[in-house]
């Protein structure tokens, strides 16, 4: 430990953070390294679906960066106790965002048009272009094993690039019904593509 870092050692939460405000590192590395602990204790009880307690431990970190940066030291609390503060409401909102899985369908997903359509992309020769083609023709035998007549009828609607009123029109069904028989093809084929 260098001489400058040494003495900030005795220095209260709240000098080192008014120094750390001012871009003093060493101060706010003690900080990190007082409330370190702490962070541990605030992310234990907790669970992040998809992660694993590192995750919440670098959520709580962030939280106690964000505390460093945004303690006021006119209000009547304590750093700790606005660190505690800061670090708890980081890693709920951390929860709270993994547990949404708003963004799964569009981080997980490929297309089914771009999974079922034949390949464009140009071949190198012949024996390419024909592997490509026994491939697809093994792929849509799989799937008329595993689809209805019905669905078979909706997914060629469906690739030729109609909507699903267009489709439901077509067929004499309702839009609720096309997009029920869509979300059935796309789990059965998944496994196949």
């Amino acid at each position: 430990m260098n001489d400058v870092f040494a003495g900030k050692t005795e220095l209260s939460d709240e000098q080192l953070c008014r120094m750390a405000s001012q871009g003093d590192q060493n101060a706010e590395e003690e900080l990190v390294i007082r409330y370190m602990r702490l962070a541990r204790a605030c992310a234990r009880p907790y669970f992040l679906a998809g992660g694993d307690s590192e995750d919440l431990l670098q959520e709580a970190m962030f939280g106690l960066m964000k505390a460093m940066r945004e303690f006021d030291e006119s209000r009547d609390a304590s750093f700790q106790t606005f660190a505690v503060v800061c670090i708890r409401n980081r890693i709920r909102s951390a929860i709270t965002a993994a547990s949404r899985d708003k963004h799964a369908p569009l981080n997980n997903s490929v297309s089914m048009e771009t999974r079922l359509l034949l390949s464009e992309e140009a071949v190198d020769g012949p024996e390419e272009e024909l592997i490509s083609r026994e491939e697809d023709a093994e792929r849509l035998a799989v799937l008329k094993e595993k689809l209805s007549s019905f669905e078979q009828q909706i997914l060629a609607l469906y690739l030729k690039g109609f909507s699903y009123r267009e489709i439901g029109r077509q067929i004499g069904r309702t839009d609720k019904s096309v997009d029920n028989a869509v979300q059935r093809i796309r789990r059965k084929i998944a496994p196949v593509i």
